[in-house]
C-alpha cells in the first residue's frame, strides 16, 4: 500500500519523511500512526535520523508518543519542516537535536480541541483534560524555546503561525536554509480552503500617457499577471476552518 510516509536507510543516516496526518488508524494512505513508524524507529541502527515533515497535525497522543519515540533513539535526530509542521506535527519537530526550517515553511501552534457532549460536569472534565494535555505540548516546547511559559501559552491562546525567522529566534528551530529547487511552488491546503487560494490576484498598473496632441491616446493593455498565492489571504482563508 502506498503511503505518505517512507523510511529509507543509506549507509549511516536513515530518512523518514511524514507527510500525512497524525492518526491512531490509517483509513487512508496518508495517515500515520505512532505503532507503524515507532517499530520502524526502533529497528534502526544508524548514527543520524533526519525527518522530513510536512504535515497538519492530528491525535495529540499519536504525536507525543512519535515524539517520544524519536528522541528515545541514540541516534541523531535532525527534523526539517518542508512545510507545514502543525499543530502536534510541530511537537514532533521540536525531537530533533537540530531542528530545521527552510524561507517556505511555516510552524502552526495552538490549543488541544475536541469534540464534547454530556451534562456540565462531564463537559466540566473534558475542558480540564483539554488543559492538561495541553500542558503535554507545552513542556515539550518549553524543553527548547528562550521564551516564558506565559508567552508561549498565549501563543497557543491566539492559534499562532511562526515564520522561520521567528521560530529562529524563540528557540523553535535551530537554523534555517533556502531552498531555491522549485520556482513554482503550489502553497495548498485542506480543500475546503483551496478554492479561495487559487483565485488569481488580479493586478492592475497605472499607466502615465503624455498626451502631445488632443486627440486620445489608447492605453496599452496591461500584461496577463501570474496567478499568486497572497499570504494575508491565505491566512485569513485558514481561520475560517
Amino acid at each position: 500500500m502506498k503511503k505518505y510516509y517512507s523510511l529509507i536507510k543509506e549507509n549511516n543516516e536513515a530518512d523518514i519523511n511524514i507527510y500525512g496526518d497524525i492518526t491512531s488508524w490509517e483509513w487512508q494512505d496518508s495517515d500515520v500512526s505512532s505503532y507503524t513508524l515507532s517499530k520502524e524507529i526502533e529497528g534502526l541502527d544508524v548514527d543520524t535520523i533526519n525527518v522530513y515533515i510536512n504535515s497538519y497535525g492530528g491525535e495529540v497522543a499519536e504525536g507525543l508518543a512519535i515524539y517520544n519515540a524519536l528522541k528515545r533513539h541514540k541516534a541523531k535526530i535532525k527534523t526539517f519542516c518542508d512545510g507545514f509542521a502543525a499543530s502536534i506535527a510541530s511537537v514532533i519537530f521540536m525531537a530533533g537535536d537540530e531542528r530545521i526550517m527552510s524561507n517556505a515553511s511555516l510552524l502552526f501552534i495552538h490549543n488541544a480541541w475536541t469534540y464534547a457532549a454530556g451534562n456540565a460536569n462531564e463537559l466540566r472534565k473534558t475542558a480540564d483534560d483539554l488543559e492538561t494535555m495541553t500542558q503535554a505540548s507545552i513542556n515539550t516546547y518549553m524543553q527548547h524555546v528562550n521564551i516564558s511559559e506565559e508567552e508561549l501559552k498565549e501563543m497557543l491562546d491566539n492559534e499562532t503561525w511562526i515564520s522561520p525567522q521567528d521560530a529562529l529566534s524563540m528557540g523553535f528551530a535551530t537554523a534555517i536554509v533556502n531552498d531555491n529547487t522549485s520556482k513554482n511552488p503550489n502553497q495548498s491546503i485542506k480543500g475546503r480552503v483551496m478554492q479561495q487560494l487559487i483565485k488569481p490576484q488580479q493586478e492592475t498598473k497605472e499607466h502615465k500617457v503624455l498626451k502631445t496632441t488632443d486627440e486620445p491616446v489608447q492605453e496599452p493593455t496591461p500584461e496577463p499577471q501570474p496567478q499568486q498565492n497572497n499570504l494575508k489571504n491565505f491566512l485569513q482563508a485558514i481561520k475560517t476552518c
